[in-house]
């Protein structure tokens, strides 16, 4: 498609050099060896140290310094831009982790409620599901620690569960129907994660359903596997789903953008105060989605790499894109690993997509929580909150930029539902619980049934519902739960298929909770009716 040179508006074309290997990532550079001209070591400033010093010899009384630097840092840190932060040593680990391609440790997704650690599901092909840990177990300890109490937090079970590949911990198990807490030895072993939740072919037997979570390290992998699955069962047209997505490594957007885009047009740019910075990436691979009608979901938690999807679709005219705005995240941090063990995340750059619009919506230093809350506090018609500068697509149509990616059709968010009931229900994990406790009810039942079964004939019951309300606590009446009652239903139904057949998914999939939520998912519904819109910016065969 070289007429996609006519949407290159940056005055200067630097391509990426294939020799320095760099990867980019949206908000985050993969990594942060070849940022600008970084030193090993940064000595502190002269008036820092010297106040430090003070501090620590002279003070009244005993300080802990540790801590005034990492307050220091902070309040230093407020007068930048929202999204330059400093992470401690004890959360850097863990950030990391949510974008690697794994981690060493049990492999079980759990939930916190009544001070208890809950075993929501075994991982597929995980050590614990090896083993034979089960939903709904309580993880009493580890290796003779506590995992109860007013004190629990995710943080510690994750220091107690996590550990180096090969090595053993010892759980004590509450179970239900057994007056003793179980005892297993589970050996620790890599744990894959996963960020494509859903592949499956809707009932039309022709649109294929994909939503990712995040752009990891094993996204384009997934996109690609998935797709190529999709294909193979008749998919014709695809629905991408990145409501939600907050977003990650920027290479991983590009690469999948490449499957999606011919030809040999520009996808993103970045520019910074410091050339090394400054970048293009272009397309050039021949992608197997290249002719395919695509809409894309959006919503004002599509953020970074997700804005950079969806919008790089709009302005080639590839993509229909349904929704609310987008969360306005149009800045570039690169992840420096510090001395100790901490990390900073320094804004380097910020990146357009080919119409040179920016993504990045507006923000005053040190006003960082009114900046969080934004997206919250949008109009019905999000479009309208800010004054948008126009830019024009390849194709001639009208968009916007400076404040987040407009969808071409917008859907007001559907917050009818939401009750101060819900909120007690949610706050108290009773809809989780309750999951739990029908998925060992009912579990053998609608396995032997299968799936199809489930999803046209299960409804919760009166009984279940009164059940519920029992969790919650408070003093909830069945009246309350009237405006709530079709979401909690649909809500409590899809756990309850995904507690008995997502389990069985080794490659991360949970399609059957998001098969049970599409009944009453109404952009998904919406999505349906713009094929015709969606395949005239397909490709021509």
């Amino acid at each position: 498609m070289n007429n996609q040179q006519n949407i290159h508006n940056s005055p200067s074309k630097i391509r990426l050099p294939l020799y320095l290997g760099l990867t980019l990532a949206a908000g985050l550079w993969a990594g942060a060896t070849f940022f600008g001209e970084r030193s090993t070591e940064v000595a502190p400033s002269s008036l820092w140290k010297e106040i430090l010093n003070h501090i620590e010899r002279s003070y009244v009384d005993s300080v802990n310094t540790d801590s005034l630097v990492q307050f220091g840092i902070s309040q230093m840190l407020e007068k930048l831009d929202p999204h330059t932060t400093y992470i401690p040593v004890a959360e850097a680990e863990l950030v990391r982790s949510q974008l690697e391609s794994g981690f060493d440790g049990i492999g079980v997704e759990f939930n916190i409620f009544h001070d208890s650690v809950f075993v929501v599901t075994p991982l597929a092909g995980g050590p614990s599901a090896a083993i034979g840990i089960r939903s709904g177990d309580v993880i009493v300890s580890a290796n003779g620690m506590s995992l109860t109490g007013s004190s629990l937090t995710s943080e510690k079970v994750f220091k107690a569960l996590r550990g180096p590949k090969g090595s053993e911990v010892t759980l004590d198990i509450a179970r239900k129907g057994y007056a003793k807490p179980l005892s297993f030895k589970v050996k620790r072993d890599k744990i894959p994660t996963f960020s494509v939740d859903a592949a499956y072919i809707l009932p039309d037997k022709k649109t294929g359903f994909l939503r990712i979570n995040r752009f990891s390290e094993t996204t384009l992998e997934e996109f690609k596997k998935h797709t190529a699955d999709l294909l193979q069962s008749g998919m014709s047209q695809l629905i991408l789903d990145l409501r939600g997505n907050p977003g990650g490594y920027m290479d991983r957007a590009t690469d999948m953008l490449d499957e999606m885009i011919s030809g040999d047009g520009m996808l993103v740019y970045t520019q910074g105060r410091n050339p090394r910075n400054n970048y293009e990436v272009y397309a050039g691979k021949a992608g197997k989605l290249e002719r395919i009608p695509i809409i894309v979901l959006i919503d004002e938690g599509s953020a970074s790499a997700a804005e950079i999807v969806s919008g790089t679709l709009q302005d080639y005219d590839r993509a229909w894109l349904i929704g609310r705005r987008t969360y306005g995240k149009g800045l570039v941090q690169a992840p420096i690993p510090l001395s100790d063990g901490s990390e900073l995340r320094l804004t380097i750059s910020r990146y357009y997509i080919p119409s040179r619009r920016s993504i990045q919506k507006p923000f005053v230093s040190g006003q960082r929580e009114s900046y969080a809350m934004e997206r919250y506090q949008r109009t019905t018609d999000s479009s309208q909150n800010l004054k948008q500068e126009a830019f024009k697509t390849l194709g001639g149509r009208k968009v916007y930029g400076g404040g987040g990616i407009t969808p071409d059709v917008i859907l007001p968010a559907d917050t009818a539902h939401v009750t101060p009931a819900l909120l007690q229900i949610y706050n108290a994990n009773a809809i989780q619980e309750l999951a739990l406790e029908l998925t060992s009810k009912i579990k053998k039942t609608w396995e032997k049934k299968g799936f199809d079964a489930y999803l046209n004939e299960y409804q919760p019951t009166e009984v279940e519902l009164a059940r519920l309300l029992q969790l919650a606590g408070g003093a909830l009446r069945r009246s309350d739960l009237l405006a709530s009652e079709a979401f909690l239903k649909i809500q409590l139904k899809a756990l309850i298929a995904r507690n008995i057949w997502s389990s069985r998914e080794k490659n991360g999939l949970n399609n059957a909770y998001y098969q049970v939520i599409a009944k009453r998912d109404k952009e998904l519904q919406a999505a349906t009716q713009y094929w015709k819109e969606a395949k005239k910016m397909a490709a021509p065969l």
